[in-house]
């Protein structure tokens, strides 16, 4: 009798969350959300091209944050990214938990899901008026998993799990598999506008985050925490190589094209 109150429960359950994944407005509000990353990125990757100019800032997602919150109507947008955000988090773990297609599509959809959450609570606390620092972050991080048991190949998983992250980003901007994101709408085909912004985006952001998993491979090799650093502490590193200056320009221009891309995304997202 318990076993099939509770089987009815978890029907139900199922059956509510599968409406809210299906509804419309959740559709238009995620939509917002690929426009909010498209922003954070447009304004990350103009935070580096000043770096690389010789100019200061933060390139990452606090500095462009801060950026958003001292414009005009700074505030509201904050909200409104909020919103985009926790509504595409909760679209992503949705179709992750409830939808169809193979387990791998599923799991990825899940840590998006979980990416998106933690890039809208970074978001509503900037809206609310604090801040946020990612290599400060980042050493936090790396400090507390070194001091668990094996704590060093933790950190060393952190480096190899984003680097492999950043490789896909390769893989999908070279190969252009990200146009599988996309569908067109009234028939009309995506510009090639839409194609040439995505491979550079996601080939731009993948050199990044392969840089910030070497950072944190690197802390692992050498137990030292202030050597994990974020996206900015990436970039501002690629500055210091040989040749760094221009490097830094062509990832710069290629994250403003992946914030264009995310642009196109809002509108032609596949949330089917």
């Amino acid at each position: 009798m318990l076993a099939c109150v509770s089987r009815d429960i978890v029907h139900e359950g199922s059956r509510k969350a599968r409406q809210v994944a299906d509804h419309p407005w959740l559709e238009k509000l995620a939509r917002i959300g690929f426009a909010a990353s498209g922003l954070i990125h447009v304004l990350i990757g103009g935070i580096a091209l000043r770096v690389a100019l010789g100019s200061g800032g933060e390139a990452d997602q606090g500095g462009a944050l801060q950026a958003v919150r001292e414009a005009p109507a700074g505030a509201l947008i904050l909200w409104v990214c909020v919103l985009g955000f926790l509504a595409l988090a909760l679209f992503q773990l949705l179709d992750g938990l409830l939808g169809g297609g193979e387990i791998g599509d599923r799991v990825k959809a899940v840590g998006k899901g979980v990416l998106y959450a933690a890039l809208g609570l970074t978001t509503l606390t900037f809206a609310r008026g604090g801040s946020s620092d990612s290599s400060q972050s980042s050493q936090d991080l790396t400090a507390t998993l070194m001091q668990a048991p094996l704590g060093r190949v933790l950190v060393g998983i952190v480096g190899l799990a984003v680097i492999g992250v950043g490789g896909y980003h390769l893989y999908k901007g070279a190969t252009k598999k990200f146009l599988e994101d996309l569908k067109s709408t009234g028939g009309a085909s995506l510009g090639t506008g839409v194609t040439v912004t995505g491979m550079v985006g996601y080939i731009a952001k993948g050199v990044a985050l392969l840089v910030v998993g070497g950072l944190f491979a690197i802390a692992a090799w050498q137990a030292d925490p202030e050597e994990a650093q974020g996206m900015d502490g990436a970039l501002k590193m690629l500055a210091g190589q040989p040749f760094g200056t221009a490097l830094l320009v062509v990832v710069a221009v290629g994250l403003v094209a992946y914030g264009v891309y995310s642009f196109a995304r809002a509108r032609y997202a596949r949330m089917d």
